[in-house]
């Protein structure tokens, strides 16, 4: 199993519209893929901006070049993405998903 993680960053004035995008346009994207096999949405505000990561989890790299492409490192961007990224980071990280667990409380 593939973990991808993206970063990006917009000001904190426009963190909860970008939030909402990505719940209404990015997850949807992401998770319509065959192979795609979870998506996290994270966020941490600074003094200045708010931080977001996307960490998907895929079955293989032919999965993800279904999502974004040849280049498997290379962001994927939405045109809507000009409206609140501050910056354009080119590539994403890959990692392999050694083990993982979700404990619930309930």
């Amino acid at each position: 199993m593939i973990a991808r993680k993206w970063h990006g960053r917009t000001s904190l004035e426009n963190a909860d519209a970008y939030l909402e995008f990505l719940k209404k346009r990015a997850v949807p994207d992401y998770s319509g893929v065959a192979g795609c096999l979870g998506v996290y949405l994270l966020r941490r505000d600074d003094e200045n901006s708010a931080h977001f990561e996307t960490l998907t989890f895929w079955t293989s790299e032919e999965a993800i070049r279904a999502f974004a492409g040849e280049d498997v490192l290379k962001a994927k961007y939405y045109p809507e993405d000009d409206d609140f990224l501050l910056e354009f980071e080119p590539e994403v990280r890959h990692y392999e998903a050694i083990e993982g667990r979700r404990l619930d409380t309930a």
